[in-house]
């Protein structure tokens, strides 16, 4: 029986780890060809021992996406070698804890570079590679932060919430390419031990749960669906209600 993504080829960004590595597991067991690329070589070379331990193809890109040249070399070499792109998801990402009066320009630039201009420049390689097989799907991991904030997270707010707008942005102009532009806010999404999480950590959810990586995957797994081509330009809150809980000090 075939599957909805076999034959197709799954680009994960940050597939070194946590959110990332649950993608590439996730798109590999549905039958899709993952690339995935991690600044941090050994993260993503447990990510490909995985993959290959699952039987699944693995090709991995060590990349640095504060680099443009990188991010081109990339992802040329990417359509080289498997012949197209089908589905980005842009989730590598950082962030720095830092209050606003100490906060540097060198890392307020690391953290935007990274995230925001590092989702742009994956999109547009990716968009072009895209349209010359009749389009595809772009998912952008934003954040919670980017509509709601804790102190000295400017930067990290900052750039999320660009990714926001760069979603909606990207869904219009490429459009007519038939790519598909969205994006996912996560909340607190646990890529540690789950089993140590306290009770009040779940309780103070809503959904009476923290979160899982594969929560996020199953939302990438709706918006790259080309059953879904309608949905475009918007984003999904998966946080299991947070952002919708009022909060008082009782």
């Amino acid at each position: 029986m075939m599957r909805t993504y076999d034959g197709k080829v799954a680009i994960i960004t940050g597939a070194g780890g946590g959110i990332g590595r649950t993608l590439a597991m996730t798109y590999a067991k549905e039958g899709a060809k993952v690339v995935g690329i991690d600044k941090d070589a050994i993260g993503l070379q447990h990510t490909g021992d995985r993959l290959q331990s699952a039987g699944c193809e693995a090709h991995l890109h060590v990349l640095d996406l504060r680099k443009p040249e990188e991010i081109r070399n990339a992802f040329g070499e990417i359509a080289k070698t498997l012949g197209r792109i089908d589905i980005l998801i842009n989730n590598a990402g950082l962030g720095v804890t830092k209050s606003p009066y100490d906060l540097t320009v060198e890392e307020w630039d690391d953290v935007v570079d990274t995230n925001l201009r590092g989702t742009f420049l994956c999109a547009r390689e990716a968009a072009k590679i895209m349209r010359t097989h009749g389009g595809g799907s772009i998912v952008n991991i934003s954040s919670t932060r980017a509509l709601m904030s804790e102190p000295n997270s400017e930067a990290y707010a900052a750039s999320k919430g660009g990714i926001l707008s760069l979603t909606h942005a990207l869904a219009v102009s490429l459009g007519p390419d038939r790519i598909t532009v969205n994006a996912i806010c996560p909340g607190w999404i646990e890529t540690g031990d789950y089993s140590k999480l306290r009770p009040e950590d779940h309780q103070q959810h809503p959904a009476m749960r923290v979160g899982r990586p594969e929560d996020i995957a199953q939302a990438c797994l709706y918006f790259t669906d080309p059953k879904n081509s309608f949905v475009t330009g918007t984003h999904l809150t998966i946080d299991g209600g947070m952002t919708r809980r009022m909060i008082y000090e009782k």
